[in-house]
């Protein structure tokens, strides 16, 4: 459906879920055996569940941060990287992941509109610094020296971040594209309606529906590393034509 368009592109939304780095060996929330199923979402990703016990929330935190260093990007990760070094026109690269996969596939403009699991926020000064190390023993903040650091996720509750910037994006793209998302988490879940009222056509790449697949003018079924890669290879052999 979306053939004959390609050459008409020029500004792309991209939207990326957990089905994108599940095939990395990243648990997905709401798998069966996810992480969700181990820990009640109230106590590790709210701001009441860290206040009422930091020490879980922090070591949940700290064993997520751990566990990339056993994992890598896949071909969807780097066909993505590919499509920003190639496309000529404009691509903004939205995720919902915490994960840094995209980064270490090569993407250099990648917006984290859920937060960064290599990123603390201090409580007290609320500035933001890379980290890589444990949070468990309440290090200092390296600009405040306040031990009142914080995984720089959104929880449940908190705005997600950039959001201006994503919606003007949707207000003036020509091709929206969702990947590997679940459809169930407000307000990424209602991109796909905001560029469709905008004029935008839409395209859902996905291991299999979403709950808002009747949204998208077209849905792509498959593994990310196998539907990503063929549908970026499509974009640029068009757009060189």
């Amino acid at each position: 459906m979306l053939e004959g368009l390609m050459a008409q592109v020029a500004r792309i939304v991209i939207l990326t879920g957990a089905g994108i780095s599940a095939e990395s060996g990243i648990d997905t929330f709401r798998s069966a055996g996810g992480l969700w199923e181990q820990h009640r979402v109230e106590d590790v990703a709210t701001p009441e569940g860290f206040a009422r016990n930091p020490d879980l929330v922090l070591n949940f935190y700290d064993m997520r941060r751990a566990a990339l260093e056993n994992v890598a990007p896949n071909p969807a990760h780097e066909a993505l990287a590919r499509l920003e070094r190639e496309f000529a026109g404009e691509l903004l690269l939205v995720t919902q992941n915490v994960d840094d996969l995209h980064e270490r596939g090569g993407s250099r403009q990648v917006l984290h509109m859920h937060g960064e699991l290599k990123s603390a926020l201090c409580s007290a000064c609320e500035m933001r610094s890379p980290w890589h190390a444990t949070m468990i023993e309440r290090p200092p903040c390296p600009v405040c020296l306040a031990p009142t650091l914080r995984p720089d996720v959104v929880w449940f509750g908190e705005m997600p971040y950039e959001m201006g910037r994503i919606y003007q994006a949707l207000e003036t793209c020509d091709l929206f594209v969702s990947i590997g998302t679940s459809g169930a988490v407000y307000p990424a879940a209602g991109f796909v309606q905001e560029a469709r009222v905008a004029g935008a056509r839409t395209l859902e790449l996905n291991f299999e529906p979403s709950e808002g697949s009747r949204l998208f003018h077209e849905t792509r079924l498959g593994p990310a590393s196998m539907v990503v890669p063929q549908w970026v290879d499509e974009v640029l052999s068009r757009a060189a034509e």
